[in-house]
């Protein structure tokens, strides 16, 4: 399950822009995610953040409580900037859009500087292009 934060509408940007790449060593629990997220917005020249991680479902999906509401204490609102978001994944990973190639290393100071202060239990971070940057046919298909 992905959700996307965006700071500004996403269009293609006419080349694939770099991403930043987050994997934690755990995943995180709301809270966590919540302050990462955070201090992440404040750093200037993203584009975007996408979060994945481990999906906590509503209900349970099959076997005999079919139906049944599962009450995950992981699975709640968090507050992103002005905003409330219904956090539906335990955090593993973090994907950050980089306005230009520009200002990746100016991007990974900030980063590598909120994963050091947040995230003791340890991180990978790499620099590439991991999610999709403009349509495939799979997405002119699902019209």
């Amino acid at each position: 399950m992905t959700q996307t934060t965006n700071r500004f509408k996403p269009t293609y940007a006419g080349e694939p822009l770099p991403e930043i790449k987050i994997f934690t060593h755990r995943l995180l629990s709301a809270d966590t995610t919540e302050k990462v997220l955070n201090e992440l917005i404040k750093i200037p020249h993203i584009r975007q953040m996408n979060i994945h991680g481990e999906y906590l479902p509503p209900k349970v999906k099959s076997g005999p409580h079919t139906g049944i509401e599962v009450n995950h204490p992981e699975r709640k609102t968090v507050k992103f900037g002005n905003q409330e978001i219904l956090l539906t994944n335990m955090v593993g990973s973090f994907f950050v859009e980089v306005e230009s190639k520009d200002f990746v290393d100016e991007v990974m100071a900030g980063v590598t500087e909120v994963c050091e202060k947040l995230l003791p239990f340890g991180y990978n971070i790499d620099v590439g292009r991991y999610s999709k940057y403009k349509p495939t046919l799979t997405d002119y298909m699902r019209c």
